[in-house]
């Protein structure tokens, strides 16, 4: 499916902001909040949710070919710039959606103001801790180590090496820097997050890849725990992406979650 990129300025950074080109105007919002390593581009999944919702895919301030604000220093102003681009936008009732570090900025983000939100969908999300253990330090880790543990199916690990050789490496190293800067220290948690996930009030998703190497489960697990109510589904034979690795499984349960808790009136 065709998609649109269109640039959009707030609180005076300008992004790039990815949206579906054929998408119903009466359709529910949902705003998909990216990983460490930028915006892939248009992703399959995305574009089936496209046909259901009405779908905003913004790329962070600091990543890819995103501004890096001057006042970009910690992971709570992405909350508060998406919560503004929310407000931009003029949506309401938005299912948010986020992904490892695009997670932990969605529960920063319904720790501050749940009012514009429909719902929550953390996928391999980072920001706490899991026995007070943070995650394995990603930064230490070789390229290969990294996407070994990324992917269940390391068929897939070893293309996305011989991929790596193609990538944009000046976007590489702008995401990395971002990424070091924002989450690093402490290691990729927010030690003060964990205390206030009990102000989330609305339907909470959470969704693993059972063989997340990076995030594993005992995170999700954690999460569930703190969020009210929360649902955590964990898809076998899925690594960090279960959207990629398994998109039918992890669609029928993002789905599942939205016909059941969800309102999407």
């Amino acid at each position: 499916m065709p998609h649109i990129i269109e640039t959009v300025t707030i609180d005076g950074a300008t992004i790039r902001l990815y949206r579906g080109s054929q998408e119903r105007a009466d359709a529910p919002p949902l705003l998909f909040l990216h990983g460490a390593g930028g915006h892939t581009g248009w992703m399959t999944f995305l574009d089936t949710l496209a046909q259901r919702f009405r779908v905003f895919a913004p790329e962070h301030p600091g990543f890819g070919q995103s501004a890096d604000p001057p006042w970009l220093d910690t992971v709570d102003d992405l909350a508060y710039f998406h919560l503004d681009l929310i407000r931009a936008l003029g949506l309401g009732s938005v299912h948010l959606m986020g992904t490892s570090l695009g997670g932990w900025v969605a529960a920063e983000m319904a720790v501050r103001d749940t009012a514009p939100l429909a719902s929550l969908t953390l996928v391999g999300a980072v920001g706490i801790t899991a026995g007070g253990e943070p995650i394995p330090d990603v930064f230490r880790m070789p390229v290969e180590e990294n996407l070994r543990r990324f992917y269940a199916d390391q068929t897939r690990a070893a293309r996305r090496v011989g991929d790596m050789a193609k990538a944009d490496m000046q976007m590489v190293a702008k995401n990395k820097a971002t990424v070091s800067r924002l989450a690093y220290r402490p290691r990729f948690h927010n030690p003060q997050l964990a205390k206030w996930l009990h102000r989330i009030g609305i339907p909470t998703l959470l969704l693993w890849g059972e063989q997340d190497g990076l995030v594993p489960p005992v995170f999700g697990e954690a999460y569930r725990a703190l969020i009210p109510g929360s649902r955590l589904v964990v898809l076998p034979d899925a690594g960090h992406a279960p959207f990629d690795e398994q998109r039918e499984a992890f669609l029928a349960a993002f789905l599942d979650f939205i016909d059941t808790t969800a309102s999407i009136d």
